[in-house]
């Protein structure tokens, strides 16, 4: 399938993203190795940024036995991004369900002369998706993965709080609402991650002013993600039965 992506601050956010933002090291590893395919269960695919990576491992124990839970290769990054890579990440394995989620990248300023970590400056930085940018690069990423017939859930973009250096406060909730309106449209379920993970802020939070977890924060994630998903596999079943 031939990609167009909308012209974005991408190419800015990626040269500038510190090694730290991709969740790549030693450390995460276990998130990014995969299961072996067992042909009598589900196949469930994560799509996400760093905080997918977080609870990657956390979904897995959660869904054992229930379904084979794999993720992309890498961190999720942005849509711009998730629209050029989803036919590699796709491939050939048929999967039942499909969790994904792009924002905090989008939301992101950037500025090459900026000292904090990823150069993130909410200040004079620049957008790396304007909210229309965000609205395309999303449609084109659904209308992909929509061609795949499994069953999409949208994972809502987690809080950013106060004190955040290259993200402002509320914006995570304006582009969750072009992302629920795109869903809404589509017919595709939407997993409200946003309003769960707030039931626990701060005390889940890494740092103050940091959009990532602790370990316990990851694991609380993981509880409305494996449930989300284990409901979409649950329908499927007792629609296969009919």
């Amino acid at each position: 399938m031939a990609t167009t992506v909308v012209a974005t601050g991408q190419d800015l956010a990626s040269d500038l993203a510190s090694k730290e933002e991709l969740y790549t090291g030693q450390e995460f590893s276990k998130a990014f190795a995969n299961p072996e395919d067992d042909p009598d269960l589900p196949n469930v695919l994560l799509i996400g940024d760093s905080i997918s990576i977080g609870y990657t491992i956390d979904v897995r124990k959660r869904l054992a036995g229930k379904a084979d839970v794999f993720r992309i290769p890498s961190n999720g990054k942005y849509a711009a991004f998730g629209c050029e890579n989803l036919d590699q990440w796709l491939g050939q394995r048929k999967w039942d369900v499909i969790h994904f989620n792009w924002g905090l990248w989008d939301i992101c300023y950037r500025n090459p002369q900026s000292k904090t970590q990823g150069h993130r400056d909410k200040v004079n930085g620049t957008l790396t998706a304007t909210p229309d940018q965000y609205r395309q690069n999303l449609q084109q990423a659904v209308a992909r993965l929509k061609q795949t017939d499994a069953t999409l859930i949208w994972c809502a973009t987690t809080p950013v709080p106060e004190l955040e250096a290259g993200r402002k406060v509320g914006d995570e909730i304006k582009y969750n609402l072009i992302a629920e309106s795109i869903m809404k449209k589509n017919g595709i379920r939407i997993n409200d991650l946003h309003t769960h993970a707030l039931q626990k802020l701060p005390e889940i939070q890494k740092q103050p002013g940091d959009v990532h977890f602790t370990p316990a924060g990851y694991a609380f994630l993981a509880e409305k993600v494996a449930l989300d998903i284990a409901s979409a596999l649950s329908d499927q079943n007792s629609s296969a039965k009919k």
